[in-house]
């Protein structure tokens, strides 16, 4: 079974399931382009957890509407996809022989940072998911090594999915149309991460807060991020990032989706 890559994927706003922009047409179209996995694990910025990550073992995880204030045609959607315990089981113990102490949920569902972009890149809910957290408080490196941890899960053909987004500061937003042209704060931090993530500046992307031009502007928490660092880790030393898709929605959200490989 050949290696999966991984990826990152910015699910910017949860309308971005039922809206028409340039990031949910790619969306709908990258599932296609992609071997089918057997599995999905997806890191979500929506789950953190505290001393370590958690793994979710649901056999029919519920798909949980963890918002407000959207249209009702959001609230109404289910993604009934299958759970993936067998492969959480799994997570879990690569986590803990790397040294990490793993929390294993028996009900967490999927929140919309998983089911968001799985609406859209697989709408028939037929590859069994799992969910695992981030972790609060855990730096960027602390997120690296879980995804080195999780590196042979995509030999074994699971699919591992950081969710999150590339930009996310909605304290910015101000009532701007969704085709709104991004600020130089915004692109130019978009820009700083593809020439760092394109010659593997490990280094320089750890250290992103201090390093990235307005980096706190565009990150007030780095919750959006770290699955990013996840999936970079998830493909292993010497990693190659492909940025698969650039757009931005409300001028604020940059929609970037890498692919590690």
């Amino acid at each position: 079974m050949s290696t999966l890559p991984t990826l990152f994927v910015s699910h910017g706003a949860p309308t971005l399931a039922i809206a028409d922009s340039p990031a949910s047409r790619f969306l709908r179209q990258l599932g296609q382009t992609l071997a089918r996995p057997k599995a999905i694990l997806v890191a979500s910025a929506h789950w953190e957890s505290h001393g370590g990550p958690a793994v979710s073992m649901a056999m029919k995880p519920q798909t949980i509407h963890d918002f407000g204030g959207f249209p009702d045609a959001l609230f109404a959607i289910q993604y009934p996809a299958p759970g993936a315990p067998g492969v959480a089981a799994r997570a879990a113990s690569l986590l803990s022989q790397q040294g990490l102490t793993v929390a294993q949920s028996a009900t967490r569902g999927l929140d919309h940072g998983a089911w968001v972009p799985l609406h859209l890149m697989y709408p028939g809910a037929d590859i069994p998911v799992a969910q695992i957290s981030i972790v609060r408080g855990a730096s960027p490196s602390d997120h690296e090594r879980i995804g080195r941890a999780l590196a042979p899960l995509s030999e074994e053909g699971v699919l591992i999915i950081g969710s999150g987004s590339l930009t996310h500061n909605l304290y910015e937003f101000r009532g701007q149309p969704i085709d709104a042209a991004a600020p130089a704060w915004v692109s130019d931090f978009g820009d700083w991460m593809k020439a760092r993530l394109d010659a593997n500046d490990l280094q320089a992307l750890r250290d992103y807060r201090k390093r990235a031009p307005h980096a706190e502007r565009n990150h007030p928490t780095d919750e959006h991020l770290l699955p990013l660092y996840v999936a970079l880790g998830a493909a292993g030393d010497g990693a190659n990032a492909e940025r698969l898709h650039a757009s931005y929605e409300y001028g604020i959200l940059a929609m970037d989706v890498y692919a590690f490989t």
